[in-house]
């Protein structure tokens, strides 16, 4: 990792989970999924620290065991983004990485496109990840957020439709001329890189209507006047939503380990 120290990856990893209780450390080739993410993001060449935010001492202990650098935090905090917030509050750090801990895969190269911007001046507070959808299950699962940008590739909105609507291409039967060699619509990569002094604002941002209607966190930045980058990445990362989902991160694996 490099000496800079300006950028914090902090990954926030709970325990209590409706679908998947103590996911972060469900076993993966033998490692805990949190120790994975720990290591990928490690990777990233501006990222000077990495800290597992947690809640649960089952979780520092891991983290701790292998190595790795854990602190609690509050177990009533509602978002990953608080959970976050509260670890960078008192470092001196001026970029903060929100690392999702449910991506034992992920590219550490996202991790540098999503802070290159800000440690380049960016005019904007908060940076995250775009990829292009090329099929049309990808476009119409329910599960895949996407993004629509301006020119200058700020995000314009977020939602689990499929944005832009093609009205004239698509007429009655949905999707009926998707091409995906001429697709233009991008599937958002829940990666985000903030500005600690926007970071120490967002949670006194009131909840959105958008984001209650959409149930996507980040419309409420958009609903209250912040612009948020959005940078294109050619590279994938898959979620652990469910524990169907490690038989896609085992297959993946299979192709890049010996």
């Amino acid at each position: 990792m490099p000496t800079d120290p300006k950028v914090l990856a902090v990954i926030p990893a709970r325990w209590a989970s409706s679908r998947f209780p103590g996911k972060p450390l469900v076993l993966i080739k033998g490692k805990p999924m949190v120790q994975w993410v720990y290591e990928q993001a490690s990777q990233a060449k501006t990222v000077s620290e990495v800290i597992v935010a947690t809640d649960d001492t089952r979780i520092l202990d891991t983290v701790n065991g292998f190595g790795g650098r854990a602190v609690m935090t509050a177990i009533e905090h509602e978002s990953g983004t608080d959970r976050i917030a509260e670890v960078a509050q008192d470092r001196d750090f001026e970029i903060i990485v929100n690392v999702q801990g449910d991506e034992p895969l992920i590219p550490p190269e996202n991790i540098d496109k999503v802070v290159r911007p800000l440690l380049d001046g960016a005019s904007e507070s908060i940076v995250t990840l775009r990829i292009l959808i090329t099929t049309q299950e990808e476009l119409q699962n329910r599960n895949i957020t996407k993004v629509v940008v301006d020119h200058f590739n700020s995000a314009l909105y977020f939602s689990k439709a499929p944005i832009p609507w093609d009205r004239d291409g698509w007429g009655s039967t949905a999707n009926s001329s998707f091409d995906p060699s001429q697709s233009f619509w991008y599937k958002h990569i829940g990666l985000y890189a903030y500005r600690k002094s926007f970071l120490m604002q967002y949670g006194g941002l009131p909840e959105s209507r958008l984001e209650k209607l959409e149930k996507l966190e980040q419309l409420r930045i958009l609903e209250s006047g912040y612009k948020i980058k959005v940078v294109e990445t050619e590279l994938d990362s898959i979620g652990v939503d469910c524990e169907a989902d490690l038989t896609l991160i085992a297959n993946r694996l299979a192709t890049v380990l010996p």
